[in-house]
């Protein structure tokens, strides 16, 4: 007998409201955004790679939850050598889904080993990937950030009807994001079923550059920080006031913010 308990599960994200529109979700619970205020506070390694990957987790799920399709099931527990009702029949995610996870190094490589792992877990693991991508800011010479290049790349075939999942803590200016969802889109064969950027901390000005350029693309994030806007917009919801809203100082790091998260997490400050 099928339990209809476990038909159609529902799962609700639990968001902050915004105008930032519908493919934007700020997704911060009171115990990751406690988690990633000690992240981005004075501390050193091993606790830095602990909560990226607590954070990371917990932002992976979130996103599969959301995003991912589901199909019926019925799967025989233990129980079945005891009784023919030792059967879970309900709702899981669909196993038969490709995924891809691009590491853009260097601050991108753990939450992607962290994404790579947790999506083995619950889809087929020949239908998931992990890319990689070397990028690096270009500045001028008063080191403001002018753009991205792509150093390197190892990309392990097409991204068709794959879910391509770019997990990049830190969403300051958008501008490497964006080159990189461009690469994807214009020169990987096949046509990706969903972009999805899992940021820890994200700016107006990032999610402005990636509403703009990539309109398609699903963003979450645990925290939006927007330190560098005037006084009246800390009263607003996000992006009520949008063109007054500044997350980025003069050399384009976030405030508050973290830091560089690259360097942090890697210990090496060059």
């Amino acid at each position: 007998m099928r339990d209809s308990l476990y038909e159609n599960v529902p799962f609700t994200l639990s968001e902050l409201k915004h105008h930032y529109g519908p493919q934007v979700h700020l997704v911060g619970t009171p115990y990751l955004l406690s988690q990633l205020a000690t992240l981005c506070s004075k501390i050193e390694q091993p606790l830095v790679n602990t909560l990226v990957r607590t954070l990371y987790t917990e932002l992976v799920t979130m996103a599969v939850n959301h995003e991912f399709p589901r199909k019926a099931a019925s799967i025989p527990t233990r129980m079945i050598e005891h009784t023919p009702r030792g059967l879970y029949q309900g709702d899981i995610l669909d196993p038969e889904v490709r995924a891809v996870s691009v590491n853009i190094a260097r601050a991108g490589t753990l939450p992607s080993q962290v994404t790579y792992d947790l999506l083995n877990t619950v889809l087929q693991p020949r239908l998931v990937r992990q890319d990689h991508l070397i990028m690096s800011r270009m500045l001028d010479d008063a080191e403001k950030v002018v753009g991205s290049n792509i150093g390197g790349a190892k990309i392990g075939g097409d991204v068709d009807s794959a879910f391509v999942i770019f997990p990049d803590p830190m969403g300051a200016t958008g501008g490497s994001l964006s080159t990189a969802i461009d690469l994807y889109k214009k020169k990987v064969p096949g046509k990706m079923r969903k972009v999805i950027c899992l940021n820890l901390i994200v700016t107006p000005e990032y999610v402005k550059r990636m509403t703009t350029d990539h309109p398609d693309v699903a963003i979450y994030a645990l925290r939006l920080d927007r330190g560098m806007s005037p006084p009246e917009v800390f009263s607003t919801a996000p992006g009520q006031l949008w063109e007054k809203e500044r997350g980025l100082d003069d050399r384009q790091y976030i405030v508050p913010g973290g830091g560089g998260m690259g360097e942090v997490m890697n210990n090496a400050y060059v």
